[in-house]
């Protein structure tokens, strides 16, 4: 099986109130950074986008500040946007989904649970639609009916070494992305796990659709991962710290390389 190489790409970040980080904030204060993350996989000729970020506009409106589009993360690694083949969407929230114009020769990979949920009856909440675009949504269906968008339903194998994996949770249709390295299996957990400490106090972000099953989803990540030192939480500053000898100049850090 080859090995791939992957790449964390932080896109923006924010502030927030520590204590809004976790279901069960207990005594902290203060406030944790939350990045935007996107992610570049390459083994030979495939190259993988995980996640697109979020489209400038709506990122205005959220008080987020878009301070690197896609296709310009693509192009530190010497590729451009227009040969990007592949795209994999982990969920439809509004962070994760957008801009996916940027990659206009690509197929996108999505979750069939997740487009019926964000399509459904369950999109009438406030609570629950106020984390998606329904641009993004849009411009998801309007692809569909392109035939650029590769449904899935479950695990699937999209090519030797790399895989996604339906977690849900903190949506329907969550999925992961477990990709092999040359230091074992690394899993892109996305919103699976915000911050390392959700994974390690088991203790999650608390935008969530069923507790239950995001809570299960941490274990299913342990076996995915090679071992938790695998598992890439998606929003944690720290990720860029942990694996600050392989970061480079303009910022991407190789998490095909061991963290110190």
């Amino acid at each position: 099986m080859p090995d791939w190489e992957v790449w964390a790409v932080r896109l923006g970040s924010v502030d927030r109130r520590a204590q809004d980080n976790f279901l069960t904030p207990g005594e902290r204060t203060g406030t944790m950074r939350l990045d935007f993350t996107m992610w570049i996989a390459r083994q030979g000729d495939h190259v993988v986008v995980i996640d697109t970020g979020f489209a400038a506009a709506a990122g205005a409106r959220r008080g987020r500040v878009l301070e690197m589009r896609p296709a310009e993360a693509v192009r530190l690694l010497g590729i451009e946007p227009e040969d990007v083949a592949t795209v994999i969407i982990t969920h439809l929230h509004y962070d994760h989904a957008g801009n996916l114009g940027d990659f206009p020769n690509a197929t996108v990979v999505l979750q069939a649970q997740e487009m019926a949920y964000v399509t459904g009856a369950r999109m009438c909440h406030p609570a629950l639609n106020h984390f998606f675009e329904v641009d993004d949504v849009v411009d998801m269906v309007r692809r569909i009916h392109a035939g650029s968008v590769r449904v899935i339903d479950g695990d699937a194998a999209l090519f030797d070494g790399l895989q996604v994996c339906l977690i849900g949770g903190h949506t329907q249709g969550l999925q992961v992305v477990r990709i092999r390295t040359q230091r074992g299996w690394v899993v892109l957990a996305s919103d699976a796990v915000h911050y390392y400490e959700n994974f390690d106090e088991h203790n999650p972000f608390p935008a969530i659709l069923d507790l239950g099953q995001m809570l299960d989803g941490y274990d299913r990540l342990a076996d995915l991962a090679e071992t938790t030192d695998h598992i890439i939480p998606g929003h944690d500053p720290l990720v860029f710290e942990r694996y600050r000898d392989s970061v480079s100049p303009d910022g991407l850090a190789a998490l095909h390389h061991s963290p110190h």
